[in-house]
């Protein structure tokens, strides 16, 4: 059996630690490097995780902002990418918030767990280990549209960008789990706007939310992006879900929303 390795950041146990519970119940733990059994008080902390390295052959490497601050991360995921160039070793990046991937990954395949949640990314990792071609690449779908959202908890800005062409519709709804008492949602610029509300949203994952759809006549085009502001009227944290776009009449998809 090929030995797995789970690079993560200490913060992020809430979401990897059942992760690794499961894959040892697939796999058994003399499998599995999780540091939570694989060091043990008195044991060298950098001396195990070579070790964990020098074995593995599967190198999960969980990424969120938590572990892209971490240098111990840091130091095992570029550890593991050097190793990858002479050894059998396949990197498996673990998106788990929405963090931008290191520029070094970025064409490497990744499991979306942030997007898929865990059921989804769990299997995703059992499909990898037994070589089960059930692996999607991050660019399966295209998407020409990108919202980059800004959070400090009751001020939300978010710029929708055209990665690639112009896209001749500019009719966006910002969706939020509050309600229309509690936050104000409008663009940046001053200009002429149309502003809506939707009461209820009820989304796949059955997140029922709020939406405020904002449009204007000009189309979003690459370098000028589509900028909206929302301030909480009441001091509560805004919560985002996503960013949808209207692609039809009436007809809306959600588009690809990183959290800054």
């Amino acid at each position: 059996m090929k030995v797995i390795f789970l690079s993560h950041n200490s913060k992020d146990k809430p979401i990897v630690e059942p992760l690794a519970i499961r894959l040892r119940d697939t796999f058994g733990q003399e499998n599995i490097f999780y540091d939570s059994w694989s060091i043990q008080p008195g044991d060298g902390i950098i001396n195990q995780m070579n070790n964990g390295l020098d074995k593995c052959h599967f190198f999960f490497f969980f990424v969120s902002k938590n572990s892209l601050e971490s240098k111990m991360v840091s130091m095992e995921w570029q550890n593991a990418v050097m190793k990858s160039a002479q050894d059998d070793v396949k990197i498996i990046p673990v998106r788990l918030d929405g963090s931008i991937m290191p520029t070094i990954l970025l064409q490497t395949l990744y499991i979306d767990l942030f997007s898929n949640g865990l059921e989804v990314a769990l299997k995703q990792m059992v499909d990898v280990v037994q070589g089960t071609n059930n692996f999607q690449p991050q660019n399966a779908e295209f998407h020409n549209l990108e919202a980059v959202c800004r959070n400090n908890d009751s001020k939300l800005e978010i710029a929708i960008n055209a990665k690639y062409y112009m896209e001749p519709k500019s009719s966006f709804i910002i969706v939020l789990v509050n309600t229309h008492d509690q936050v104000e949602v409008r663009m940046k610029q001053n200009g002429m706007s149309n502003v809506r509300f939707f009461p209820e949203i009820s989304l796949n994952n059955g997140i029922n939310a709020c939406g405020w759809g904002i449009s204007v006549s000009e189309a979003t085009v690459p370098g000028f992006p589509f900028e909206i502001i929302g301030e909480s009227k009441d001091g509560n944290k805004i919560n985002l879900v996503t960013v949808m776009h209207e692609v039809s009449q009436n007809q809306w998809e959600a588009i690809p929303t990183l959290i800054m």
